[in-house]
């Protein structure tokens, strides 16, 4: 009778034994993954093309684009391509982990499709006051929300400031003048105005 009732307490242990060892590893992974995430060599270790290019920017002698300025503020990949707070960053932990499951597996392609575009709120979390400050000089910033509540087909941040491109001009923050234009223009038209 004895030996029946340690069966399956044994069989508990065991288990319960196992899922501890489990989420020790996995914590231990995060923490891991974490700490390399905060290095944009890393994520370019498997993100080849065009993120190695980005990363190769970085580093190089002088910006060229929006991102590689940012990397001279010690900006890097994460805080940007992660969302906001704890939550944002297990966000970028699971996909992390969800690309490096593809790439193990041989089911990834290359170049990596980008499966959750920069949001307003990755901008916002560092650049949040460019939408509070009033004025002419800054009504394209400051109306912004009131158009994307009104129309899903309104700009958001990266409609202006594309970050990984170079046909940006320094003097005005990487921006090509003609596409911003464009995106000023249909918020003028959607307003009436144009």
């Amino acid at each position: 009778m004895k030996s029946e009732k340690r069966g399956p307490r044994r069989l508990l242990l065991i288990v319960g034994m196992a899922a501890l060892v489990g989420l020790v590893l996995a914590i231990g992974s995060g923490v891991e993954a974490a700490h390399l995430e905060n290095r944009d060599s890393f994520c370019a270790s498997c993100h080849s093309e065009p993120e190695s290019t980005y990363v190769d920017r970085s580093v190089a002698a002088g910006p060229v684009d929006l991102a590689s300025f940012h990397t001279t503020k010690d900006v890097r990949c994460i805080d940007c391509h992660s969302g906001r707070g704890l939550g944002g960053r297990i966000s970028a932990l699971t996909l992390g982990a969800r690309d490096l499951t593809h790439y193990l597996t041989g089911h990834y392609t290359q170049p990596a499709p980008q499966t959750r575009p920069i949001t307003d709120a990755q901008c916002t979390k560092c650049h949040g006051d460019v939408l509070n400050a009033q004025g002419f000089d800054n009504h394209f910033h400051e109306l912004l929300p009131k158009w994307q509540e009104l129309s899903s087909d309104a700009a958001t941040c990266v409609s202006c400031h594309e970050s990984h491109v170079t046909d940006g001009s320094a003097d005005i923050a990487y921006l090509n003048q003609a596409r911003a234009t464009q995106v000023c223009q249909a918020c003028h038209a959607f307003a009436g105005e144009g």
